[in-house]
């Protein structure tokens, strides 16, 4: 049975349990006090990303900056109904402004927060380093020529990848099909091309868990061994009885 809840949810001893006035008893029981509660949103997934992206360094009273993404034909659609891609191993880039011999405009950008690994693929650590090259980069450009020509350059050969698809609900297909939409000059095919929102979660307990695995890699081989035994030994008695 699949059971949604309105409000969030520890995961305490393996246990699930809501975040809801009866939260406190439940997780007291367990042996967490009031202050192992409230550090527990330190763990979270979302306060690692709140945290990363905050200037303020104030834990509590945040300011927020977060990764841009201009204003253009091929991502206005994106930003009209609140669509952000995923580019993950990301190859910064710096535009300069420089010997280009186009328009260069900036689609996506880091903060200024973020950090290129000098180490490249060779890392050890996903935390800053001394070497280490300091933002904010660049992740997508489209270059403009004044012949008609030019380019749309995306710093992530992974990010067509199904699963950061996924990630972004297709926002990355959608920012790939406007990119060649927008080379060829069919700007009105530019949109959110139509997909379903529509994901069903199963969650279960750690105890759940355990009981499934006893089952399937206990219970069930053990009881065809006991079956076939029997159909053996039956096969057996009935050679043996005269005929």
């Amino acid at each position: 049975m699949i059971e949604c809840t309105s409000t969030g949810a520890y995961l305490a001893r393996g246990q699930w349990v809501p975040a809801d006035g009866h939260a406190p008893e439940a997780l007291a029981a367990l042996g967490f006090d009031a202050a192992a509660a409230a550090q527990a949103k330190k763990g979270t997934i979302a306060w690692g990303i709140l945290q990363a992206h905050n200037t303020s360094g104030d834990e509590e009273n945040l300011k927020i900056k977060f990764d841009a993404m201009a204003s253009h034909d091929i991502t206005d659609s994106l930003i009209e109904e609140n669509y952000f891609p995923i580019l993950p191993i990301s190859l910064g880039l710096t535009v300069t402004g420089e010997g280009s011999g186009g328009t260069v405009t900036e689609l996506l950008t880091t903060s200024d927060a973020a950090f290129s690994k000098a180490a490249g693929y060779s890392l050890s650590t996903y935390d800053k380093e001394d070497g280490d090259i300091d933002g904010p980069f660049s992740l997508a450009v489209s270059v403009e020529y004044g012949d008609g020509g030019g380019i749309v350059w995306f710093s992530s050969s992974s990010y067509l990848n199904d699963l950061y698809n996924a990630y972004s609900s297709g926002s990355n297909g959608d920012l790939a099909m406007n990119a060649l939409s927008d080379l060829i000059g069919e700007r009105e095919a530019m949109a959110i091309r139509s997909k379903s929102l529509n994901y069903n979660y199963l969650t279960i307990s750690a105890s759940t868990s355990a009981l499934l695995q006893t089952v399937m890699i206990g219970v069930c081989p053990l009881l065809f061994l006991g079956v076939g035994i029997a159909v053996i030994l039956r096969r057996r008695r009935n050679q043996n009885e005269p005929c």
